[in-house]
C-alpha cells in the first residue's frame, strides 16, 4: 500500500508544496506547529481541494488537477482520527463503534466489529458512555469507530497530544498493534520525537509548508538538524532489535541488535519479540580504549562515520557499529582531547538506565519476500 501525494496549494498567506511517496505501514508528518501539518492531512482527507498537483492511495487517485479529479471525502475511504475523540455523547460505546459502519457499503465492508474490539482492548468498555471513559480509552474508541468504516487508509492528527503522558504510555502500545496487525496503512501526524521514533516507519519532515526531508525513520531521526529546538535532545539513532534472552537475576532483558547486544530494564515480551530502541545522542559517551571499570553496560565497538558540528559548543559524532548507525553528542574539547576523527575506532557506552518506555517500542515486524 503506497501514499502518493505530489501538491501545491495556498491558503492566504501560508502555501504548502508536497512530494514524497511511502510505502510504509506508518507515515508520519512530523514537524514544529505551523509547519503544515494539519494543512497537509487535511488536503489527503479531502476537506480541502488542492489548487495543483495529485493525491493517490494505492494507486487510487483521489484528487488530481489535471485530470479534473477530486473524490468527495465521504467516498475516500478514508479514516479520521483527532486530537480530541469526538464520539457523540448520548451513545454508548458499541453505539459510537457501530456508527463507523454505516456509511460504508455492505460490499466494502470488511472490519469484524469483534476483530477491532479485541485489538484496541475495549469490550469492557461497549456500555459506557464516553462521560465515563478515561482519556486514553476515549481515543481507543476514537480509533475503533475510525477502523469499522473499513477504511483503505487512517489519518490520525495529533491523537495523543491532548493526552498526559501516563494515558500516552496506555495508548501507544494499542496504536503499535494497529500498526503491526492490520494492512491498513497509516498517516500519524506528530511533533513529538518520541512517538515519530517509536511508530514510524518513514517520515515526511514539513518545515515552513515544504518536505525538508523524507525517509526511513532511522536514517531522519539521525538528522538533529532538521528537529526542532525544543526537541533535539530527544533525537538520536534508531535501532530494531530482537529479544533474546531475560537475565531475571538482575531483572534485564538481552537484545540482539545490528550493533550488537544491548541490555535494557526487564521487558515482559518473550525471547524473538522485535524491539524498536532510541539511543539519545546525549545519551551515549564515547571511549577510544575499550573500557573497564564502569557501571555502563553497553559497550558497542564501532568507527567514527562522521563528524557535523552540532549547536554551541557541541559536535555530533556518528559511529558505525557494524553498520548500525549510533549517534553521539559531545563537546567539541572532548572531540579534540580524544583526538576523534574520521575512520577512527571507538567504542560508544550507554547506561542501561538510559532506556525507558519512552525509548522503547514494539519493533516493526519484518515483512515476507514476495
Amino acid at each position: 500500500m503506497t501514499l502518493a501525494v505530489d501538491i501545491s496549494h495556498r491558503l492566504g498567506d501560508f502555501a504548502i508544496e508536497a512530494n514524497f511517496e511511502s510505502a510504509g505501514r506508518l507515515t508520519a508528518l512530523f514537524g514544529p506547529s505551523g509547519s503544515g501539518k494539519s494543512t497537509l492531512i487535511n488536503l489527503i482527507a479531502g476537506l480541502i481541494r488542492p489548487q495543483k498537483g495529485r493525491i493517490a492511495v494505492d494507486g487510487r487517485v483521489l484528487a488530481d488537477s489535471a485530470a479534473g479529479i477530486f473524490v468527495p471525502m465521504h467516498k475516500r475511504r478514508i479514516g479520521m482520527v483527532f486530537q480530541d475523540a469526538r464520539l457523540f455523547p448520548h451513545m454508548s460505546v458499541a453505539g459510537n463503534l457501530r456508527y463507523g459502519r454505516w456509511f460504508t457499503p455492505w460490499s466494502e465492508r470488511y472490519a469484524n466489529m469483534d476483530a477491532v474490539v479485541d485489538l484496541l482492548g475495549i469490550g469492557h468498555l461497549l456500555d459506557r458512555r464516553p462521560a465515563k471513559l478515561s482519556g486514553g480509552e476515549k481515543q481507543r474508541v476514537a480509533i475503533g469507530r475510525a477502523l469499522l468504516a473499513s477504511p483503505k487508509l487512517l489519518l490520525m492528527d495529533e491523537p495523543l497530544a491532548s493526552l498526559d503522558e501516563a494515558r500516552k504510555a496506555e495508548i501507544l502500545p494499542y496504536i503499535e498493534r494497529l500498526r503491526d496487525e492490520t494492512k491498513i496503512p497509516i498517516a500519524y501526524v506528530s511533533h513529538s520525537i518520541a512517538e515519530v521514533a517509536r511508530l514510524a516507519s518513514d517520515v515526511v519532515v514539513l518545515s515552513q509548508g515544504k518536505v525538508a526531508a523524507f525517509g526511513p525513520a532511522e536514517a531522519i531521526m539521525q538528522r538533529l538538524d532538521l528537529l526542532p529546538a525544543e526537541e533535539r535532545g530527544e533525537g538520536g539513532a534508531v535501532l530494531d532489535a530482537r529479544v533474546l534472552r531475560h537475565d531475571e537475576a538482575f531483572g534485564m532483558t538481552v537484545l540482539g541488535s545490528p550493533a550488537g547486544e544491548i541490555r535494557i530494564s526487564r521487558l515482559a515480551r518473550p525471547a524473538g519479540t522485535p524491539v524498536r530502541l532510541r539511543i539519545r545522542a546525549r545519551d551515549v559517551m564515547i571511549a577510544t580504549e575499550q573500557p573497564a571499570g564502569l557501571s555502563a553496560l553497553n559497550i558497542l565497538a564501532g568507527t567514527i562515520a562522521a563528524v557535523r558540528p552540532g549547536v554551541g559548543p557541541t559536535v555530533e559524532i556518528a559511529i558505525d557499529c557494524n553498520g548500525a548507525i549510533v549517534l553521539a553528542r559531545i563537546t567539541e574539547q572532548s572531540k579534540q582531547t580524544l583526538r576523534l576523527a574520521l575512520g577512527r575506532k571507538v567504542f560508544a557506552v550507554i547506561k542501561t538506565v538510559s532506556f525507558d518506555s519512552a525509548t522503547t517500542g514494539t519493533g516493526l515486524p519484518v515483512e515476507a519476500d514476495g
